[in-house]
């Protein structure tokens, strides 16, 4: 076909643009009902639990754009929500001090915790900044990487958390005096973020609104990915990487596109953690055992498939709070209904399939 007759046939910008605009708009709104409606008749702690719910589907999409598109196997994930929650938490904290102006009478930073109050623009800018962050720690991890797969690709971002983690536990303790904050450099102050004690005292700013925002966006792109001729590429990488480069597809970049995505979504998933009211950036919570946990998620749900996923975010977030009431056999019974639910669904709840491919090939089937 002609390229006047392909341009002919490609929708116009303002054709689009509706099309392109409406789901984001409608996370937005849903965003907005959970926290204007939502919030206050559930109270504060169905409030954490929904934010953490948002937080885990943030990172198991993400991640299944490594492992469930590309085929890839990393177990580092944690490691970049890390490298997005320590440098967004940093901006936020020693912000306050420098352009800020947002002391308490103790010298320290102001907790926020109103909606859409002063200072969520600085707090917004540090979020995409921490993913901009764990983006680029993503494309240092997966360039390397290429010529690595299975197993020992695994190892090396297990390796790369570990890393991350030792460097972060060597840092000095965080900085509360004025003075100190503002005679420091910009590198004293990023190796200033409290080592093994953690780094406390970042200001509250994570809300529903905020974590149910970014999942909208992470849903929206992870889904017209999947379905594009990208995403066709992306899974040609992960049924047959000799194949797909046979037919031209230029393995090397799909792989580093899907690690510095992911990536990029998991430091927007650590921004929102660390700000969220009560946390204290401790290395040893983000290391293997919470990158297993994600890890899990995807596979839960099935590898490639986003509401599998996200069905699986949900569950496993809900399933400790469910099971409290068994006190020391807690643990127990939720190792024993994950290995229930492997032994019945090998594949993952959904496999490759969406929800809404569920029904229509079931219809197919006679």
């Amino acid at each position: 076909m002609q390229p006047e007759r392909l341009a002919a046939l490609r929708p116009s910008w303002a054709q689009a643009l509706p099309r392109g605009v409406a789901p984001f708009a409608a996370g937005l709104a849903l965003a907005f009902v959970l926290q204007l409606v939502v919030v206050p008749l559930v109270g504060d702690f169905w409030a954490r639990l929904l934010m953490d719910i948002g937080i885990n589907i943030t990172l198991a999409v993400s991640l299944n754009m490594v492992n469930g598109y590309t085929g890839q196997f990393s177990i580092g994930h944690a490691a970049f929500m890390a490298v997005g929650g320590y440098v967004a938490g940093a901006v936020t904290y020693y912000g306050s001090y420098l352009w800020l102006d947002a002391l308490g009478p103790t010298g320290r930073p102001v907790v926020s915790g109103a909606f859409l109050g002063e200072g969520d623009l600085t707090f917004v800018v540090a979020a995409l900044v921490g993913g901009l962050a764990a983006a680029a720690a993503g494309f240092v991890v997966g360039l390397p990487s290429l010529r690595l797969r299975g197993d020992y690709l695994a190892i090396v971002t297990l390796g790369f958390g570990e890393i991350f983690r030792v460097l972060v536990q060597r840092t000095d303790d965080v900085k509360f005096v004025a003075a100190e904050v503002e005679a420091a450099g910009p590198l004293d102050l990023l190796s200033s973020v409290g080592g093994a004690l953690g780094f406390g005292g970042i200001p509250t700013y994570t809300t529903v609104f905020w974590v149910w925002s970014v999942v909208a966006v992470v849903l929206v792109v992870a889904t017209r990915l999947k379905f594009s001729s990208e995403g066709r590429a992306f899974l040609s990488v992960r049924e047959n990487e000799v194949a797909a480069e046979a037919m031209g597809v230029d393995t090397t970049r799909y792989k580093v596109k899907a690690f510095v995505l992911a990536a990029f979504f998991a430091g927007l998933a650590g921004a929102l953690f660390a700000h969220e009211s009560g946390t204290t950036l401790n290395p040893r919570e983000l290391g293997f055992q919470k990158s297993f946990d994600v890890v899990i998620m995807v596979v839960l749900g099935g590898m490639g498939s986003i509401s599998g996923a996200v069905l699986a975010a949900i569950l496993l977030t809900l399933l400790p709070e469910l099971l409290r009431s068994f006190a020391d056999w807690r643990m127990v019974a939720y190792a024993a209904l994950l290995i229930g639910m492997m032994l019945a669904r090998p594949q993952g709840l959904f496999g490759l399939r969406e929800v809404w491919e569920l029904g229509r090939s079931r219809r197919r089937a006679p």
